[in-house]
């Protein structure tokens, strides 16, 4: 004799009872920035290297009241604090004390901490402005070389393969060698700051335009670019609405780490004497200033090293952490 089988219309009605009185989760799009957001919060380093990003712009930013704070005014002399026989600062470890935070400089006493703060703010200031310089020119002529190809493709390309090819450091310094004290409303460093920029950005836009060109030729080929010239869309709004918008991410990652390099590079040249005027504090002067007397003081060559050394390191981290989020194909 068969067992009955058991009635189950009863109890799946009562399930459906139970889950129609669950709420119900809505589902919710990401966007590609917000999936982006969430790879870069899991890497711990980048996210390190980015808040020490953003100290170093607020304390680039607030420079003066930070120094009013916590130091002297940077161009002020203090020869009460260096050895009249030595030239180096009275005291161990450069003379620093709780009055001067960092040391002085030896032979003028200048006061170490200012500088350094100060200092940011025209390493920063030129690595930012020649970033963006570097990356309008390099973007406007990429898109143009890979959507248009062609001599307008070839064109470009050579152009770029030339400046690629040029010394750029015995130009800036050819260059600064003969500018004049006053051009165009500048004059000292501010004219010095705004050759630098122009220069380095102008150099810099080659690289970012052939990863610019190279995107371009992959996307016009894409199904929504050949959609919009189906339907009458022109150049214009194909280059502004279709192309530009999907090469964001490539050139956000580019930026970041095209700021390391200029910053080294205004070092560099600063180091070289073709930098910004004295005694505009600057990073690479002090470290050239340092080789002078880094046997008798060498804190004061080892404070703008760090200086420099931190800095880059911490755009290198946040930008690797911004590829790898916005790029995860091409992860570590």
């Amino acid at each position: 004799m068969t067992a009955p089988l058991h009635d189950t219309s009863a109890a799946e009605t009562a399930a459906v009872d139970v889950a129609a009185d669950v709420p119900q989760k809505d589902i919710e799009g990401r966007s590609p920035w917000k999936i982006a957001w969430v790879r870069l919060k899991r890497d711990k380093v980048a996210l390190a290297g980015g808040v020490v990003v953003l100290l170093l712009v607020l304390v680039a930013l607030l420079a003066p009241l930070i120094v009013d704070a916590f130091g002297h005014p940077p161009e002020e002399l203090h020869e009460d604090q260096i050895d009249p026989l030595l030239g180096t600062p009275i005291g161990s470890w450069g003379g620093i004390s709780s009055d001067f935070l960092l040391g002085v400089e030896p032979v003028n006493g200048r006061d170490v901490f200012s500088r350094i703060i100060y200092g940011a703010r025209i390493s920063l200031l030129v690595a930012f402005l020649s970033a963006f310089v570097a990356v309008s020119l390099g973007t406007l002529f990429g898109v143009i070389a890979g959507y248009f190809g062609g001599w307008v493709d070839a064109a470009i390309s050579r152009v770029m393969d030339l400046l690629l090819a040029f010394p750029q450091l015995l130009f800036i310094i050819a260059l600064i060698s003969v500018t004049p004290n006053e051009l165009f409303g500048f004059s000292g460093s501010g004219l010095r700051i705004a050759v630098l920029v122009l220069v380095i950005g102008f150099f810099g836009w080659p690289y970012i335009g052939r990863i610019v060109r190279g995107q371009t030729l992959s996307l016009r080929e894409r199904e929504y670019v050949e959609a919009a010239r189906s339907l009458g869309a022109g150049r214009s709004y194909i280059l502004f609405r279709e192309l530009l918008p999907n090469l964001v991410a490539p050139i956000t990652v580019y930026t970041t780490l095209m700021i390391p390099t200029n910053i080294l590079t205004e070092a560099a040249l600063s180091f070289l004497g073709v930098g910004v005027k004295p005694p505009t504090p600057s990073w690479g002067e002090m470290l050239q200033t340092a080789v002078r007397t880094y046997e008798d003081d060498p804190v004061f060559m080892i404070i703008p090293g760090l200086a420099i050394f931190i800095t880059v390191l911490a755009f290198n981290l946040f930008g690797d952490g911004v590829r790898d989020a916005l790029d995860p194909k091409g992860s570590r």
